[in-house]
Order: structure tokens, then sequence, then C-alpha cells
């Protein structure tokens, strides 16, 4: 299967050397901490306000998405002692997380049904050699220590539901390659995702029970990340499609009939684009690579977007962050008014959520 090193927020994340020890699953354990507060620059006070980190106590944490209600979120962390990323939830007036994945295999890409009540991810935990992937994912560790981030595309990885209170997993996806990157429609009937069932990381729907599967792209290169409009007439995406890792913004209409560039630098790493709930304009993560990977740095930006007939116009774009660490994964609240992001922001640079008040309506 394919790599793409480009692909997820942690490009400029390097694996942790402890994660080469053999803490057994059951000693897994996250110690709650007081918020952070962190001072916005100038730039980011124009557009948030009460800027706080939201996970603490796991190695790193990343890809948070929040309920229908906004009181809760769900997200990817490593575990203290596992080589691979699991699946956590928790409220966000508490701080110690429930982990829904089963603790074994790579996992990733939660989110919320918009009832709440269940929630997808995608986990490779069926793996049939799961001790041998997990010993090297741990030697590779224990030899390197620290290295560049690099995103496989797991061809075990089936994308699950599972209940709020962590009962009742359920399997969706049953296909040879990855299944993974899935979020809901807005009214739950359907699941977008990335799939390579066809040999290329492309575009599918299906039901929410993980029927009625249908091919929505179907161009070489990588297509991936998406997520429904608020109105549910389109799907926004990330694609490499005109060159390999130069990921771009791009939209699709639902039916797979028209489709929209939204960005075109290929100097430029665009991606992880998140519509706010007006529909008016998204919310993505973009670095210079004109110079090369190396010194890069993700920052957040915000997009315009306007409705014309039976196509999307893109309008103004906006900085929205300009700190010395990486911010990328950026979503919006329900009710469009808290914004969470992927930071390394941190004191001791290890990716962590956070959230601040959102100034734009």
């Amino acid at each position: 299967m394919p790599r793409l090193s480009l692909s997820l927020f942690v490009v400029t994340v390097a694996v942790a050397s402890s994660l080469s020890g053999s803490i057994s699953i059951a000693q897994e354990s996250a110690k709650p901490q007081p918020n952070t507060a962190t001072a916005a620059s100038t730039l980011e006070a124009k557009h948030l306000a009460n800027i706080r980190q939201v996970t603490f106590g796991l190695p790193r944490a990343g890809e948070g998405y929040f309920s229908s209600d906004g009181q809760s979120i769900v997200y990817q962390a490593f575990p203290v002692g596992y080589p691979f990323y699991q699946i956590y939830m928790q409220r966000l007036d508490e701080k110690t997380p429930l982990r829904l994945s089963t603790g074994r295999g790579r996992t990733t890409c939660s989110y919320f049904s918009p009832d709440g009540q269940s929630l997808i991810f995608a986990s490779s935990h069926t793996d049939p050699e799961i001790e041998q992937t997990e010993a090297k994912a741990r030697q590779l560790a224990k030899e390197g220590g620290r290295r560049r981030y690099e995103w496989d595309f797991d061809p075990h990885m089936e994308i699950y539901s599972i209940k709020s209170d962590g009962t009742g997993l359920k399997r969706l996806t049953n296909s040879a390659g990855y299944d993974a990157e899935g979020s809901y429609s807005p009214d739950g009937k359907q699941i977008v995702f990335t799939s390579s069932r066809d040999g290329d990381p492309d575009l599918f729907i299906m039901d929410a029970d993980g029927s009625n599967v249908r091919q929505l792209t179907n161009v070489p290169g990588y297509d991936g990340g998406p997520f429904f409009s608020p109105d549910a007439k389109w799907v926004i995406f990330r694609s490499d499609r005109q060159k390999e890792h130069m990921l771009q913004l791009f939209a699709i209409s639902v039916d797979g009939k028209r489709e929209v560039q939204l960005t075109n630098n290929l100097e430029q790493v665009n991606w992880c684009p998140y519509f706010h709930p007006s529909g008016k304009y998204l919310i993505w993560s973009g670095a210079d690579y004109s110079q090369g990977p190396r010194g890069a740095n993700f920052d957040l930006f915000s997009l315009d977007i306007e409705a014309a007939g039976d196509t999307l116009n893109a309008g103004t774009v906006t900085r929205i962050t300009d700190h010395e660490g990486a911010d990328v994964l950026p979503v919006f609240s329900p009710d469009g008014t808290k914004l969470m992001w992927t930071s390394t922001r941190t004191a001791d640079k290890t990716s962590q959520l956070w959230i601040a008040d959102w100034l734009r309506k």
C-alpha cells in the first residue's frame, strides 16, 4: 500500500522514543490536569479568544471533533506504552477520557453521529498479524528514537461504529484495502469516507449502517479527509492528484456530477478543510513547501465560500494563526462559537488539542 508522508498533521511531529516500552494495555492512564491557557498573538486575537489546552496526560493527542451538543469531544491519542493511536472520548467539563477503541492496532478518524448516540472510527485491530505489527512499531521507535511521521494506509483498517457509552462495537466496512477517514452527513443517514478498495484512495459514500456503498471520486492520486457541507449538497476533501504529496482542497457534489478545486498552489500543502456551520466559509491548515518540508510550518486559514447556482466559488483567504508551533486539523463546534484544533504550541512541543472562542459569525 502507498504511504502519504504529508497527509496528516504530524508531518513535523516526531514519534516519541518512550513508545518503545512494554507497559500493558491495562496499565494505560491519562492523569487529569488543570487547563493551560495561552495568550493570542496580535493576528490570532482578531479571530480567537480564550485559547486553552484541553487534553492532558497522554503522550500525544489530536484530530478532535465535537458532539452535537458541544459538550463532549472525541479524538485520537497515543496511550502510555503502546505504539499506535487509540480513540478517546471526554466531556469538556471533565479531564479523564474514556477509551472507545479496542486498545489494539492503529486507529484514526473518529466522528460523532448527529444525534450524539454513537460514533464511528477506523481501526486495524483485526490485523491477523497484529503481534508482529506491534513488535515492528516498538522496535522502530526503539532504534530510531524520534523520526518524521508517515501515515500508513494500513490494508486492515476498517470503519466501525460504537455507542457513546463504549458498547456495541459494529463493523461497517469489510473490503480489501484501507477504509478510514469517515464522517456523517448532517442528517446522520450517510457516511462519506476514503477507501483504497479499487487500488487507489478515493472517496465513497455509504448508508450509516454500512450498506449501499457508492464511489464518489475516481481520479489517480489520494482523495481523503472528506466532510459534508452543512446543507449536505457538497463534500469537501483534500487531494494530491496534481502533484504527489502536495495536497489541495476540492469540493464535489454529493451526486458526484460537479467538482470544484478550491486551492491551486502547488508550492503549499493545503489540507484538513472543515465547514463553519453557517456554510459561508471553511477553515483549513496550510504550509509553504516552496523550500521543501524542512522548516515548513502549518497554520490555520479561512476561505470564504459562495454558492453560485450548481457550483461553489472560492473567495477571500484569511490567516487565522501564526504560532511557531504547528496548528492543524481545525473544526468548529456545532453552534459555530468554538474552534478546536491540534497544535504543538504546548510547553513540551507535543501535539495536544486546543479550544478557543471563535470571534467571527
